[in-house]
């Protein structure tokens, strides 16, 4: 009896473990499509910057299973040569493109 519980607490801890590693992630350079416009930015409080040099990334909303969903904004360490440009929508023919944040050279 003992060693049919050991045997079905391996398997699963074994399925456990393999089905946590199946991540859904979009593709690169993969364009979010909302058929709504993306609701007014949120007001947030910025606080104190970790480190010198550091800058606050704005949240922004994000479409996640078939609404908006707000991300809140975060402090971002700088990278040398790179600029952060900001998340933002764009009004598309059938609806709102989303072009996410990321670090542009120069």
């Amino acid at each position: 009896m003992k060693l049919m519980s050991a045997k079905v607490a391996v398997a699963g801890a074994l399925l456990t473990i393999a089905l946590s590693a199946c991540v859904v992630a979009p593709a690169p350079g993969y364009r979010v499509v909302a058929y709504e416009a993306p609701p007014p930015v949120r007001y947030e409080v910025v606080g104190v910057a970790p480190a010198p040099g550091y800058f606050w990334v704005g949240g922004a909303w994000f479409w996640e299973g078939g609404r908006y969903a707000w991300h809140p904004g975060y402090w971002q360490a700088p990278r040398p040569g790179y600029h952060w440009v900001a998340h933002s929508w764009h009004s598309t023919g059938n609806g709102w493109r989303m072009e996410p944040g990321h670090w542009s050279r120069g």
